[in-house]
């Protein structure tokens, strides 16, 4: 699969060395034959992809710093504090452990954009290239990123506040790439840490994404050991999805609810300007749009996928956004989704109140949504059947930059809910995310719309 998300597949299969090599060789071309960084997450092939990445990358004439097993935002800071050209993260995310994948930074920092993505694919339409012996790049590594890191967060928060509060937490990193760089911000936070899951080997001992019906290990763990929360990531620790001191998982959209609305009261609090913006993508709750109307602050949506909300960002001088997937972005650390600066934040937020988490989330706007995804018929037209929904909702509010999203204001079952309808850029699905006030219509809304797409 290629896509904004960039280069997925089944390796041993789609995901091939043939592929590895042409990928590289089109990257180095690029990055006119500059400085890249490589990391990535835990996952058992990720090795073998490593060094055939590498050794491809110094074959063209690039020089490779190799970071190794970090999360991917420690590779987005790296580039930049490099200055390197380029990055590449060797990470399949939230797939499965039989995936893996490539996803391409700029000398920015972030995720190439799509025009820059697209660029890329068409150097790999050519075939590869090579320097002469005397003309291949050097490798290095450099064992300073986690620390480099886990400053950007610190800097960022009140330390002497969430160390005086000796906050005890629980942290399942599915033994992917936040099992060891995690804990080392939770300790200098003074917390009393609780591992689960926290070898990187890349076997993963649970559902790959942080959803609440793969946290069951994480719950009892915080029931348990009495622990004020839990937090648990994905394989390559961009996401974060939290569990209250009850051991009830809050659901990973309300990760960035969580976030927008701390760093908006802390601004708030401040006496600063907060005339600035909230971005975040078509499929994010809309309990994050309602917490930016009660601070009078611009809100925005963009469409799925990382850099289209950081290019929204820039774009609208956001202070703060993310995705609903618990991908929390903040330019003050860095321009990607962090699940360490969303622990960062939720500590600080938790130090600040002097309240439970679970007081916390019951003071935020209530919403039930659901998440599926379908594969659908073969043949089937699928613009044809947006087009043919987009004509029978017409007179709602409709969003088509992504998919099609439509948010109801007059449908006498599915008024104040919305849906969004779009293919997936990192599966071979078409997903399905409703939402509403009430479970019952919520529901309603869900099925309605994946009879049609069934």
């Amino acid at each position: 699969m290629k896509s904004v998300s960039g280069i997925r597949g089944i390796v041993g299969e789609s995901f091939t060395p043939e592929l590895l090599v042409s990928a590289a060789s089109a990257f180095s071309r690029y990055v006119n034959y500059g400085t890249v960084v490589i990391g990535r997450d835990s996952r058992p092939t990720g090795e073998a992809v490593s060094m055939n990445i590498i050794s491809s990358l110094l074959l063209a004439g690039c020089n490779v710093i190799d970071i190794g097993i970090v999360p991917t935002p420690t590779v987005e800071i790296m580039v930049k504090e490099l200055k390197a050209a380029g990055g590449i993260v060797i990470s399949a995310s939230h797939n499965p452990i039989e995936w893996n994948a490539l996803k391409f930074i700029n000398s920015s920092g972030t995720f190439l954009t799509s025009k820059e993505i697209i660029r890329l694919f068409k150097l790999m339409d050519s075939p590869s290239a090579f320097k002469k012996w005397d003309r291949v790049g050097k490798l290095t590594k450099n064992h300073s990123a986690e620390d480099i890191h886990i400053k950007k967060v610190l800097d960022c928060i009140n330390i002497n506040k969430i160390q005086n509060k000796k906050i005890h937490v629980v942290l399942d990193s599915v033994n992917g790439a936040g099992s060891l760089i995690t804990p080392k911000l939770l300790d200098r936070l003074n917390c009393k840490v609780t591992t689960i899951n926290c070898k990187p080997d890349g076997m993963f001992p649970r559902g790959a994404e942080p959803l609440p019906e793969n946290l069951s290990q994480l719950s009892e763990a915080v029931i348990k050991n009495r622990a004020d929360i839990g937090f648990a990531q994905d394989p390559d620790a961009d996401r974060l999805a939290i569990v209250d001191e009850k051991g009830k998982p809050i659901g990973e959209e309300y990760t960035i609810a969580l976030v927008t609305e701390h760093i908006l009261s802390k601004k708030k609090k401040k006496k600063e300007n907060v005339k600035e913006s909230v971005v975040v993508n078509l499929s994010t709750t809309k309990a994050v749009e309602d917490i930016a109307l009660k601070f009078n602050v611009s809100f925005f949506r963009a469409k799925v996928g990382e850099i289209n909300v950081v290019e929204e960002m820039k774009k609208r001088g956001a202070i703060i956004g993310g995705e609903g997937n618990g991908g929390v972005i903040s330019p003050e650390i860095h321009s990607g989704r962090d699940s360490l600066a969303g622990i960062g934040y939720i500590l600080e937020m938790i130090s600040d109140r002097d309240k439970k988490l679970s007081d916390i989330v019951n003071e935020l706007p209530d919403y039930y949504m659901k998440k599926g995804k379908v594969s659908l018929k073969q043949g089937i037209d699928i613009d044809s059947v947006l087009a043919d929904i987009k004509r029978q909702f017409k007179d709602e509010k409709i969003s088509d930059i992504d998919g099609l999203r439509i948010d109801f204001n007059k449908h006498p079952e599915f008024k104040n809910g919305w849906v969004h309808l779009r293919s997936s850029n990192t599966e071979p699905v078409f997903r399905i995310i409703a939402e509403s006030p009430s479970v019952k219509e919520t529901e309603l809304i869900y099925s309605f719309f994946a009879g049609i797409l069934k």
